[in-house]
């Protein structure tokens, strides 16, 4: 072999070496997407609960639960969005489609300011962000081959990080010009943020692998196959050990198999929900146990609502740490840290942190003036329980999903924080516990609600489900 030939065989293995190893480039419009909405969603969030107590004049405990509602309403149409994207259209189409509705959303709510516009506008952004969340954190699964799938739980990261990235600067930005400029420019901006998404998204259309839905490659849906199951349950099974066998009668065996996969997976997620009621009380309980707070930091006055930005910076200075020193060096110790112990794990810490936001508002009602400085400790725990919860929630929802059933079980994933919030929004209607005893119920909840998780997740058996 000549010395040419030898070098462009070098040259040609080494590229094809670095093109397994890299992201595909159509990666970075769709992370850039996520940027994007990212800092218009929660950039809309930060300021929605003070804009209903000081603006709308709304009761706290009202306030509480139309927040709570609000986000469940977003991870509840979720199932909506991807049953559209797996059925009949795609994700790429969805994505485009709902994003229009979420962006007229976010003009409803900068150009008028009323309960009924409040609404409508809260409706419209619950449809295009809830739609749109089961069909963009599949969408960048989607783009990976055998070859480069080890890449996956990496671009989950990055992913992570984007959504973070963009809730960071929004939490600190959009309430600081609430006070200031008013409502309309405070909800404006996170709407053009919004418009900016869907155009990054555009721009990278020619580059995306598009899975078709299962009306073009003749599958069927987990809900079909469920609904035929649940109607038919004194039927012969067919030999099978589960309820969903009794669709074989109708179904194709792959198509009852993946659907007694997404059920398995569901179930695994039920218990997880829990852990959604206590993060998302940081725009609500932990900014209102903020405002009774010294707000005052190093010589600066702070808004309440700011406090949260806490969460996001921190998620984006903790995840290279676990992901680039922590899970390998517990590896290295001879642990092997499976999706299914983080999982555990971070419940558990989820109801750490809530012990000690109740033991600072007893001190709080007893008379004390705590500086806000002190919510950096259990900020801190939630965060961590945050990225083990959450990052390796996406990851485990992508990889355990059957081929057809990715959207749904991504909206299975984004489900439990529907439920989540619907019990918080409960507790807060019902209005049963006052000061530290709300904190001290959810930590009590949360640390039951970890050990059946534990059970559940010991009789689970992992696969790989990968698209192509």
């Amino acid at each position: 072999m000549s010395s040419t030939v030898l070098t462009d065989s070098i040259t040609t293995y080494t590229n094809k070496d670095q093109e397994i190893n890299k992201f595909p480039p159509q990666i970075y419009y769709i992370v850039g997407n996520e940027a994007a909405e990212r800092f218009s969603y929660y950039g809309m969030r930060s300021i929605l609960f003070v804009f209903m107590t000081q603006t709308l004049l709304m009761p706290a405990n009202e306030a509480k639960s139309v927040y709570h509602l609000f986000i469940s309403a977003c991870y509840l149409l979720p199932l909506l969005g991807g049953w559209l994207a797996d059925k009949y259209f795609g994700k790429y189409k969805t994505i485009l489609a709902l994003s229009t509705f979420y962006c007229f959303g976010h003009a409803v709510l900068a150009m008028w300011e009323s309960k009924e516009s409040l609404f409508v506008g809260l409706g419209l952004i619950a449809l295009g962000s809830g739609g749109i969340k089961p069909c963009i954190s599949s969408f960048v699964g989607d783009q990976f081959t055998e070859k480069n799938k080890h890449l996956i739980n990496r671009v989950y990261d990055w992913f992570y990080f984007s959504v973070n990235f963009g809730a960071f600067f929004s939490s600190l930005l959009i309430p600081f010009i609430l006070p200031r400029f008013g409502s309309g420019v405070a909800f404006g901006i996170p709407g053009i943020l919004m418009g900016l998404a869907l155009i990054i998204f555009y721009v990278g259309r020619k580059h995306y692998v598009n899975m078709p839905p299962t009306s073009e490659t003749g599958g069927t849906s987990f809900l079909t196959v469920m609904f035929y199951a649940l109607t038919h349950l004194g039927a012969d099974r067919k030999g099978g050990d589960s309820f969903i066998d009794v669709a074989r009668s109708k179904y194709t065996i792959e198509d009852v198999d993946a659907a007694k996969a997404a059920w398995n997976i569901f179930k695994l997620f039920t218990v997880i929900a829990l852990f959604w009621a206590l993060f998302d009380q940081q725009g609500a309980s932990w900014t209102e146990q903020a405002a009774k707070m010294d707000l005052n930091v190093f010589g600066y006055k702070l808004e309440a609502s700011q406090i949260q930005a806490m969460n996001p910076i921190m998620v984006m200075l903790l995840i290279p740490l676990f992901s680039g020193w922590l899970y390998p060096f517990i590896t290295k110790m001879g642990f092997e840290l499976t999706m299914l112990r983080k999982l555990s794990i971070g419940m558990l810490l989820a109801g750490t942190s809530f012990i000690s936001m109740g033991i600072f508002q007893v001190l709080i009602d007893g008379g004390a003036k705590l500086s806000v400085a002190w919510q950096i400790l259990p900020y801190l725990v939630l965060t961590m329980s945050e990225v083990m919860v959450s990052i390796t929630g996406l990851e485990f929802a992508y990889t355990q999903a059957p081929k057809s059933m990715k959207g749904t079980i991504m909206s299975f994933w984004l489900l439990t924080v529907f439920a989540g919030n619907l019990l918080a929004a409960t507790v807060a209607a019902l209005n049963k516990f006052k000061g530290p005893m709300e904190f001290f119920f959810f930590a009590g909840l949360m640390t039951a609600a970890s050990f059946v998780f534990i059970w559940v997740a010991s009789r689970y058996k992992m696969r790989d489900q990968l698209a192509r």
